[in-house]
Formats: C-alpha cells, sequence, structure tokens
C-alpha cells in the first residue's frame, strides 16, 4: 500500500468517525436543551462539531453541484441549455468559495438554494459555539489560577 492510498483511507475512516459522532450528536443536542447540559462545555463542543460537519458537507455538495462536466450536467440532469458565452462573461462568479454558484445560464444555477444559507447559518453556529467555549475556558482558567473578576463598584 503506498503513503497516498493510507493517506486516503485515513482520511475516509476520520470522516466516518466524524459522521458517526455527528449522528449521536443530533440526538444529544435537542436532549441536553430539555436536562439543561446546555450549561456544560461538551454540549457546546458538540453544536461546534456538528455545525462545522453540517456546513462542510453543505459546502461540499454545492461544490460538487456540476460534476466532472458542467455541460453535461446542465443538458442531461436538469435538462438545461449550457451557455459558454455566459461563463466567459462572468468567470469570477464561478471561482469564489462563498457565495457557491455554478450556473448553465443566466437563470439557472446547479448548486441547490439551500446550500449557501445553510453555510452561513452553520459559519455562525461554529462561532457562537466557539465564544462560549472559549468563555468556558477562560471562567475555569480563572477559577484554576484564583483569579476573581473585578467588580465594578
Amino acid at each position: 500500500m503506498q503513503v497516498k492510498e493510507a493517506g486516503l483511507l485515513a482520511v475516509m475512516g476520520l470522516l466516518v468517525l466524524w459522521l458517526l459522532w455527528s449522528l449521536v450528536n443530533l440526538y444529544r443536542i435537542p436532549t441536553g436543551l430539555r436536562d439543561g447540559s446546555w450549561r456544560r462545555p461538551l454540549w457546546w463542543a458538540r453544536l461546534w462539531s456538528l455545525a462545522l460537519f453540517v456546513g462542510f458537507a453543505a459546502w461540499l455538495r454545492g461544490l460538487l453541484s456540476g460534476g466532472l462536466d458542467v455541460g453535461e450536467t446542465c443538458a442531461h440532469a436538469h435538462h438545461q441549455t449550457y451557455d459558454s458565452a455566459y461563463l466567459e462573461a462572468h468567470p469570477e462568479a464561478f471561482s469564489e468559495l462563498f457565495p457557491l454558484s455554478n450556473k448553465c445560464n443566466a437563470h439557472y444555477d446547479l448548486v441547490p438554494a439551500w446550500v449557501n444559507p445553510t453555510i452561513a447559518n452553520c459559519a455562525a453556529f461554529v462561532l457562537l459555539a466557539t465564544a462560549v467555549l472559549l468563555w468556558f475556558g477562560t471562567a475555569r482558567l480563572a477559577r484554576l489560577t484564583g483569579e476573581r473578576p473585578r467588580s465594578r463598584t
């Protein structure tokens, strides 16, 4: 087995583990809202991981929406005419990482309409969970070092 194949196998294994962890989180996050465990860091780590996974999956779905040959995908799978002149007139719109766009013509985009809002919402959840986890970490560090927050009197 070559190094590239072993690396690909390792990455695929990690992605499968992340998928399984995310499926567990789909159950644990709503349960944590009911039982109050949202006040603990692990709940926020679960939210962070799940939002990152869903956002990455949506981004990958949008990125791969055109297949290997966009012209054939437009014509055969979506019954749309492929306008290469439109692509030449707007080259910057198709090379961006966000928002994703992969148009057949001026009126039809291969990227589903739900992809970009999902990515944006997941990014917001990742930022929120990161901020809360940092808050938990600084509060714990302050407790361990014996410092108390200064009161404003």
